[in-house]
């Protein structure tokens, strides 16, 4: 186990100096009295940020000072209706753009043991099933993500390339494939990893193990279309 001293050595020489990951998976967010404030918080930051102004261009533009500007894109302030139609006017967007966050519902997807959806994939061969395990368009993420159980039972003289958006990630269950991106060739057995550039070429090059069975989890950016 590493100790935080060694920790915060890796980090110090990570690329530019970044944490390699900065986002907490434990994270939690403020105590639920507080979750109007944030995402009223947020959405101001977000619709700033998007205009390309500094906190100071907003508060010329508003007559909000600076230190209220800051209190409330940091959720620590609930600011007046008065407020909020000032930064409406100088942002460019409705009222209630400001409440999405506090109020658009969080879904969830549960799928039951064989009960994902089966598609046939473009390039999809016979004996090769995709089942689709679960989808939520319009998440507050910005991002698709779309997991699949993939099986294939049965050899087959030509394997499917896919080339499409976003990145994937593979995870092998049973079985053994040799699968290409790009130009590489990888022998996955059960417990190993893959995480690529989908906009590569990829797909099973060789089934040395049947059946063979692996997860593949894609995601790509909500407002665009895959490929």
């Amino acid at each position: 186990m590493k100790t935080k001293g060694e920790a915060a050595e890796k980090q110090e020489h990570a690329p530019g100096g970044r944490a390699p990951f900065s986002q907490d998976p434990h994270a939690v967010r403020e105590p639920k009295e507080n979750n109007l404030e944030m995402a009223i918080g947020h959405e101001v930051r977000a619709y700033r940020k998007k205009l390309g102004i500094t906190v100071t261009d907003l508060a010329a533009a508003t007559g909000i000072s600076l230190g209220m500007l800051s209190k409330i894109e940091n959720g620590n302030i609930s600011p007046s209706l008065t407020t909020l139609q000032s930064l409406s006017r100088a942002l460019g967007v409705p009222l209630t753009a400001f409440f999405r966050r506090f109020e658009e519902a969080r879904n969830a997807v549960f799928v039951k043991a064989g009960q994902g959806v089966e598609l046939e994939r473009r390039g999809t061969r016979a004996g090769h099933q995709y089942n689709l395990l679960g989808h939520i368009d319009n998440n507050t993420s910005g991002v698709i993500v779309e997991p699949y159980l993939i099986t294939l039972t049965a050899d087959s003289d030509i394997f499917p390339t896919f080339q499409h958006e976003g990145m994937e990630f593979l995870y092998m269950l049973e079985g053994e494939v040799i699968y290409r991106h790009g130009d590489q060739l990888f022998q996955m057995q059960p417990g190993d990893s893959l995480f690529f550039d989908a906009d590569a070429p990829h797909g099973p090059e060789q089934l040395m193990k049947l059946p063979s069975k692996y997860l593949s989890i894609i995601s790509y950016p909500q407002q665009s279309s895959k490929g």
